[in-house]
């Protein structure tokens, strides 16, 4: 009788239960990556909220909106118009890297903030999901990242609460432009 070569049913069950375990590995390494990502967006925006209220009672202004910057914060390429609403975008991070409150160099023109997405970061008056303020703005966040911020910070809806999205949540991967956090 000859015998034939070839793989058990033993062995194929071994290499596809150790394949198995690679792949949850890696999807779960993913997952921690992600999480990593949406923890550090979150105390970005806590760090920056701190931040403008630091900045707010130290000169009465808001960073950005402050028509005494120039004075207040030596090297500000301009003031703001002190209408409470922080339109001057470019300014307002210039504005507390100066008066060191954040770190970096922003020259007030062009430079803005990223986040750990990649995406960019104003501190903004906005509206977004239907409501205006002052706020913390993070573009280009996939929905994934921007309803998990939600959740850990607000409602988890887009439309309602202090941590407001440009579009319904659809966890489809889509990119959600902008994601605000209203102060």
């Amino acid at each position: 009788m000859q015998r034939q070569n070839g793989f058990t049913l033993v062995e194929i069950a071994i290499v596809l239960v150790i394949i198995g375990l690679l792949l949850g590995g890696v999807l779960k390494g993913q997952s921690l990556i992600d999480s990593a990502k949406v923890k550090n967006i979150i105390q970005q925006s806590n760090a920056l909220s701190a931040a403008v209220n630091a900045y707010q009672d130290k000169f009465r202004a808001l960073p950005g909106d402050d028509v005494m910057a120039t004075t207040h914060v030596p090297g500000a390429t301009s003031n703001g118009n002190g209408d409470g609403q922080i339109t001057e975008y470019l300014a307002a991070p210039q504005h507390l890297a100066l008066a060191g409150f954040i770190t970096g160099s922003y020259n007030g023109t062009t430079d803005f903030m990223t986040s750990a997405q990649g995406g960019a970061v104003y501190i903004y008056n906005d509206a977004v999901g239907g409501r205006f303020g002052n706020g913390i703005r993070f573009d280009n966040l996939p929905d994934a990242f921007a309803h998990q911020i939600d959740s850990k910070l607000d409602d988890g809806i887009a439309s309602t609460g202090a941590v407001r999205a440009s579009a319904p949540y659809t966890n489809t991967g889509a990119i959600i432009t902008r994601t605000a956090l209203f102060f």
